[in-house]
């Protein structure tokens, strides 16, 4: 995939409202689960037990909600490149929303639009649109308001 490079103050703020392009495919796999549950103490048998999930709700185990948030941080950087910079800082989120499972095994990817860019005090600061996919569903997993400070060097 093409990453699209944004360069400066004019380049982030021309590409106010753009669509910035797609990540890689990823497989979640129940390995990449069962790391996320020992990371984050989250044990619960959705997630870890492929057994007792196969009768749950889902018909199978699923990926945390916040494992698909957390892959905002990996899928990002292969959408969009921002230069021009001193550095960049994660500063937060806005809205998250988990919409639909993520099925172990399913493959899943980000889409990225530039949502919101200001001046603040040194830089700027952007809001990007991350909206996780699973192949073959109608409905987003996840949908992240993903704010970053761009400091100027």
């Amino acid at each position: 995939m093409a990453v699209t490079v944004l360069h400066g103050t004019e380049g982030v703020v021309a590409a106010t409202g753009a669509h910035l392009g797609y990540s890689d495919w990823l497989v979640v796999d129940q390995q990449r689960v069962n790391q996320f549950a020992d990371a984050t103490g989250d044990h619960q048998w959705i997630h870890i037990d492929p057994e007792r999930a196969a009768a749950g709700p889902f018909g199978g185990p699923i990926a945390h909600g916040f494992l698909t948030l957390s892959l905002s941080n990996m899928f990002l950087p292969q959408i969009v490149e921002v230069t021009g910079f001193a550095m960049g800082v994660n500063y937060g989120t806005g809205k998250v929303r988990f919409v639909s499972p993520v099925p172990v095994g399913s493959r899943v990817r980000a889409g990225a639009e530039l949502t919101g860019v200001t001046e603040v005090s040194g830089g700027l600061q952007t809001t990007m649109t991350i909206t996780v996919e699973v192949e073959g569903s109608t409905k987003p997993a996840c949908v992240i308001e993903s704010i970053s400070r761009w400091l100027n060097p």
